[in-house]
């Protein structure tokens, strides 16, 4: 990640904005006051941000007039960094990565609350799941399921049908930590 997508997500109101206009597809600063309920001038600058990192860039094609500004997020995968391209401002990187952190633990707990209800019939209707899996592979083995779990997400991404919007999240870790 750049200084500026770090810069960027490391603002909690910025992660959530960033997060709705993934969620929303395309959105507009007023559409995001209405649903975060916070002024359209404050979404505005954070909107700016956020495209000014690479995050969303703007949609004109689902514009209503030339002053209509909507955004969209840019495509692709975010990676907080790695030997070989490492975090160059650790503060930053530490920051994003609570913040991550904190959004993915708010998620588990909500499927974990639903997931009881779900399964004692209180709640019959699938709005989650909660699974875990154990595999034997190796280091490169591992790095190619991810690759293909990538390309999965994206031909469902790309179907754009409606629904639902479904958060899922991957963790994974080795037996070494």
């Amino acid at each position: 990640m750049s200084t500026e997508i770090l810069k960027a997500l490391a603002n909690p109101l910025r992660r959530q904005v960033w997060n709705e206009v993934s969620e929303l597809r395309y959105a507009r600063a007023a559409d995001l006051a209405q649903r975060l309920g916070t002024p359209a001038n404050t979404l505005s600058f954070h909107l700016r941000v956020l495209a000014e990192a690479g995050l969303i860039e703007e949609a004109p094609e689902k514009a209503r007039d030339r002053r209509d500004r909507v955004w969209k997020p840019t495509r692709g995968a975010l990676s907080l960094g790695s030997p070989d391209n490492p975090v160059t401002d650790i503060a930053l990187g530490d920051a994003v990565l609570a913040g991550t952190v904190a959004d993915h633990q708010r998620l588990l707990t909500r499927v974990a609350d639903w997931a009881l209800k779900y399964a004692t019939g209180e709640d019959p209707v699938e709005r989650g799941t909660l699974a875990g899996y154990t595999l034997r592979l190796s280091r490169e083995r591992f790095s190619e399921l991810v690759e293909r779990l990538d390309g999965v997400i994206d031909e469902y991404r790309d179907a754009d049908e409606e629904g639902h919007t479904w958060r899922l999240s991957v963790i994974a870790a080795s037996d070494e930590i």
